[in-house]
């Protein structure tokens, strides 16, 4: 009897005044609360009979939105990120825009456009996905994920900016044109799909390097923070979910504080960026209001769960809970959730559910697996099965052993950079002894380095070669009353 509306934002870019009018046509079919999801969309699920309700204001307002269905995966970025997470790079907001307007149709393949030196929004999650170039201003590095497989491809060319949208149009009718190659087919082959596009007219280079993938490193992302003289909120909510109450007055203040856009992430959260310091209070009093809690324990947030997952969060609560008893540490892993067979997680380590039994819709005996990526960078497909068939009561200390895993592994790549300037430990000299001569009777030393200017004998004269009537200065002790001593004996400096 349910139905689930889901509406994209492109870039995960939100007009506060659309969002505003998206609430109020939710609201009147009595909708409380909607979600975020994966690819930055938007969900709220409502009865049939109030769905045309909300889908009849949808279409006044002319947005467009699907019904239980995700013929047209939502376009993602790394957008939400600029500015806040990611400086000093060519990728500013305003490119993103630029790419994202041009793109102006609907692509039925899932689209990623990110910048490269981040990892707060996937990368390779898509079936087209565009990597900013670090080093090649305006210029795109592009990598295939074919559709329902887990090939990947990456293209010999960069491509300019503005012609990514024409480039992704071509190459999803290309796709679609010979899905026998290209979809659900483990041998696609990367170099047949570029040799039927057609490149002329396209300002492309050759692609010196492949595109390094970031080490995975989540910045927090809860919390009203300071930037640049300005502040940035992220909110973030345990269930997931937002209620409309909220999100219809952070549009208002957003627009009352002359801010024409918020953002929603690959984290099912909220950022506000470009909040004026004398508007801060005004934020912390629409949190107050509607008793939002802020600053999560880092390893909560930390997770991907699939879209509308109940289950996934039971599970996620619970492992948060054991991974806080045994104060395990968890930065710089992305954990995922994923109980679903057809789904995309973004993840460092995966726990995934699965049956013993299941024929014929028929499903008994849950147990999870636990896979590592690639070198444990989300980024990478699965590099290893590290547990499998875990019963639900000794995952947490499954998981816990992967964690130290990772930890070894971070630890194997630190230890070579610590040797290059922790200087090794200098081996001691071997000095060959220096013997002196000791007066046996009142110890008076003659040394032959330095000799008796007093008695004109001189610097480095031995022992042996002073005349047989030499005698101690002090006492007067004859030549054969002296014994050699070795110097360190006697504790001289």
């Amino acid at each position: 009897m349910d139905s689930t509306i889901i509406i994209n934002f492109h870039g995960g870019i939100i007009s506060p005044g659309n969002l505003y009018n998206i609430l109020v046509a939710a609201t009147k079919a009595r909708i409380q609360f909607v979600r975020f999801g994966l690819r930055q969309q938007l969900f709220f699920d409502t009865t049939s009979y109030h769905i045309t309700l909300c889908t009849d204001e949808l279409d006044r307002l002319g947005i467009d939105y699907e019904v239980d269905t995700a013929h047209f995966p939502n376009i993602i970025s790394s957008y939400p990120a600029e500015e806040i997470f990611i400086r000093n790079t060519w990728l500013t907001g305003g490119v993103y825009k630029d790419v994202l307007d041009a793109i102006n149709f609907k692509p039925s393949f899932k689209v990623n456009i990110c910048d490269s030196d981040q990892s707060f929004t996937p990368m390779l999650t898509g079936n087209i996905n565009w990597i900013a170039s670090p080093n090649a201003e305006h210029y795109w590095h592009l990598i295939i994920r074919f559709p329902k497989t887990n090939v990947t491809y990456q293209w010999t060319e960069l491509c300019y900016t503005n012609h990514i949208a024409r480039v992704t149009k071509d190459l999803e009718t290309i796709i679609n044109s010979h899905p026998a190659e290209f979809i659900d087919n483990k041998a696609a082959s990367g170099e047949a799909l570029f040799a039927l596009l057609n490149q002329e007219n396209l300002i492309l280079r050759p692609a010196e390097n492949a595109v390094s993938l970031s080490s995975f490193n989540l910045p927090y992302y809860e919390g009203l923070n300071r930037y640049n003289n300005k502040y940035w909120l992220g909110i973030y909510c345990r269930d997931e979910l937002f209620s409309t109450a909220f999100l219809k007055k952070l549009c208002q203040l957003c627009l009352y504080t002359k801010l024409g856009q918020l953002c929603c992430t690959p984290w099912k959260t909220i950022i506000v960026k470009g909040i004026d310091e004398n508007h801060s209070n005004l934020w912390n009093a629409l949190l107050e209001e509607f008793q939002l809690n802020m600053r999560h324990a880092a390893n909560e947030l930390n997770f991907q769960v699939e879209d509308n997952c109940t289950e996934g969060l039971e599970l996620k609560n619970y492992l948060v809970k054991h991974l806080s008893i045994d104060d395990t540490r968890t930065s710089g892993i992305c954990f995922g959730i994923k109980t679903r067979k057809k789904s995309e997680i973004f993840s460092s380590i995966l726990i995934r559910k699965r049956h013993l039994v299941n024929l014929a819709g028929l499903k008994l005996f849950p147990v999870y697996d636990l896979l590592c990526a690639k070198g444990f960078n989300p980024n990478e497909r699965t590099g290893e099965v590290f547990s499998s068939g875990n019963l639900r009561f000794i995952l947490p200390e499954q998981l816990r052993r992967a964690v130290i895993k990772f930890s070894k592994h971070r630890l194997n790549l630190v230890i070579p950079d610590q040797q290059k300037y922790i200087a090794p430990p200098e081996e001691a000299v071997q000095k060959e002894p220096e013997y002196l001569y000791q007066c046996k009777s009142c110890l008076t030393v003659y040394n032959e380095r330095t000799g008796e200017a007093g008695h004109n004998i001189e610097p480095g004269t031995a022992f042996a070669d002073l005349p047989e009537n030499y005698c101690c200065p002090l006492c007067e002790g004859k030549k054969d009353n002296f014994s050699r001593i070795n110097r360190s004996e006697l504790q001289l400096l």
